[in-house]
């Protein structure tokens, strides 16, 4: 039995931006997940920031989508206000470290994430069986 070497490999994306997005959302993690094992401080802030900056760094260099719904369009543009809201995290992080509403803002740019990795798929799936879309992201 041969090993099939042509297939592109699923989960490493290829787009320095998608690459750039995604470290950025792992230092989020990181930098949210330290406080629970005792871990505060400079670094943690820094971990956090670094990684808010990224996200919207990367989500503002994205392509612009290009022959879809404005629903789909609308949808990408709501990824870009994650980053913005992680930034806003990030900022109450440093302006007062001793509470924790930073945690707020995390937490609501993660659900508006979620919401937006939902819907787009079925966005773009509606459109295929209505057979008007192409390719999301132009290059």
């Amino acid at each position: 039995m041969t090993k099939d070497t042509s297939r592109k490999a699923p989960f490493m994306p290829r787009q320095a931006w998608l690459v750039a997005v995604n470290i950025g959302l792992l230092l989020i993690v990181a930098g949210t997940a330290l406080p629970l094992f005792h871990i505060l401080g400079l670094p943690v802030r820094i971990i956090y920031s670094a990684g808010a900056l990224t996200v919207l760094v990367g989500r503002l260099f994205a392509p612009s989508v290009k022959g879809v719904s404005l629903r789909i369009r609308r949808l990408c543009r709501l990824e870009v206000w994650v980053g913005i809201i992680f930034c806003a995290g990030a900022f109450f992080m440093w302006y007062m470290p001793q509470r924790m509403d930073w945690m707020a803002f995390t937490l609501a740019g993660a659900l508006v994430q979620v919401y937006v990795s939902m819907a787009v798929p079925k966005a773009l799936a509606s459109e295929k069986e209505a057979g008007k879309t192409s390719d999301i992201r132009k290059k």
